[in-house]
């Protein structure tokens, strides 16, 4: 067909010897190909930036559940005061790491990193807001945990610097903002720890604590659908879960109102998990 030849004709005017013969001929140290391959370095070095962080996050994000796993134990342990100090110790930990984070994002904007770093600051917020709880029985504000996150530069380093610089210069200091969403849905995830701590705390006989969680999740989540669906997404889709672990407290706060004088205390702990599964139970089929 004429398309065919059209195609053959257009073949015949550029062989394939003659195309090889001027790819060798580009000059790899034109303009052109020297501004290729400083963007290739540039986005190489920004994607292993990347995945540093993405280890760092994932560091950051186990030593905060061991630290909330180790403040689960304080409602039992008979040495409430070695539990925290023991956390303080493992978020000090925490706090190293993100203190890397700073020094890689030094000079950065750090929203074009935030979605690698993100899950472990979210998860760094719910350990520290955990174990606040406890000690003061409130709410750590955005502005308290950013204080904790202005880092100074170690021992060693600062001798370094002062013998190699003679003039006595302050030592660098590094710093991570914590941003307003990664706070609000560490918070978030705060209350099914606090819902857990509920259970527990009645299981060992103690009546109190569920009343004092109770009206606590009670303002959070009043908080909370105050910004409603004008917030950003994942703090609406957080809204749902927020909402079963304060029924889950209510719900305990009712029974022992209710019927706990009449159920031995040692056996409030069985009532409450087979009351929530039913709760699971009943919002799987609505």
């Amino acid at each position: 067909s004429g398309s065919g030849g059209f195609r053959k004709r257009k073949h015949d005017n550029f062989p394939h010897g003659q195309r090889r013969e001027e790819k060798e001929n580009v000059n790899p140290s034109s303009a052109l190909m020297m501004s290729f391959k400083s963007f290739q370095l540039e986005l190489d070095t920004r994607h292993d930036k990347y995945e540093r962080l993405v280890k760092l996050s994932r560091d950051i994000t186990i030593e905060s559940k061991r630290t909330i796993f180790l403040l689960h134990r304080f409602t039992s342990a008979p040495n409430g005061e070695e539990i925290l100090s023991e956390s303080e110790a493992k978020l000090d930990a925490v706090r190293k790491k993100i203190k890397q984070v700073a020094q890689e994002l030094i000079g950065e904007d750090m929203y074009q990193f935030h979605r690698a770093i993100s899950p472990g600051l979210q998860e760094y917020v719910e350990a520290v807001s955990f174990q606040y709880f406890i000690k003061t029985r409130s709410l750590i504000s955005v502005e308290e945990i950013n204080k904790q996150l202005i880092f100074t530069a170690e021992d060693r380093e600062e001798i370094t610097n002062k013998t190699s610089d003679s003039q006595d210069k302050q030592p660098p200091t590094w710093s991570l903002k914590v941003t307003p969403v990664d706070y609000l849905l560490g918070v978030a995830d705060l209350t099914g720890e606090l819902m857990r701590l509920c259970i527990s705390s009645v299981g060992n006989g103690d009546i109190d604590t569920p009343f004092e969680l109770s009206q606590f999740l009670r303002q959070i989540y009043d908080g909370f659908t105050f910004i409603g669906n004008t917030g950003p997404y994942e703090v609406s889709k957080k809204l749902y879960t927020l909402k079963q672990s304060l029924a889950k407290v209510e719900n305990a706060c009712y029974t022992l109102k209710v019927r706990g004088s009449e159920i031995p205390k040692h056996m409030l702990a069985d009532v409450f998990s087979t009351k929530t599964e039913l709760i699971d139970q009943e919002e799987g089929l609505s």
